[in-house]
């Protein structure tokens, strides 16, 4: 039989540390960013799916240029930036900014429906 009554039990429980949402959010924004900074130079080189099976049928050269070719960050990379690994972390990082931003903006638009409701 235990000797403790159900109050020190819970108390036990609530005494376990919780991760604040704040931190929580912190600690994972610096692993995104690690992530899209850092890791992203070592993705495959490899074609993705479309771009395989174009080589493979051979319709590859028909493709034309993308009318985005000539923005900043086409072809996952910063133009004008010749270092192949720090043209990459730029492009990942400001991607990850720019989605968060526009997360953060959907989000306080959503809460602010909320509040007049």
């Amino acid at each position: 039989m235990s000797t403790k009554t159900s109050t020190t039990q819970e108390q036990e429980k609530g005494a376990r540390r919780r991760v604040s949402t704040r931190t929580f959010v912190l600690a994972s924004l610096v692993v995104i960013l690690l992530l899209a900074g850092v890791v992203s130079y070592f993705a495959s080189a490899h074609p993705d799916g479309l771009e395989h099976v174009a080589e493979t049928l051979g319709f590859d050269t028909t493709a034309g240029d993308h009318g985005t070719e000539a923005s900043p960050f086409a072809d996952y990379g910063t133009s004008g930036v010749d270092n192949g690994f720090l043209s990459g972390g730029i492009a990942g990082v400001v991607g990850v900014v720019l989605v968060g931003a526009v997360m953060w903006a959907v989000l306080a638009l959503l809460r602010r429906g909320r509040k007049r409701d």
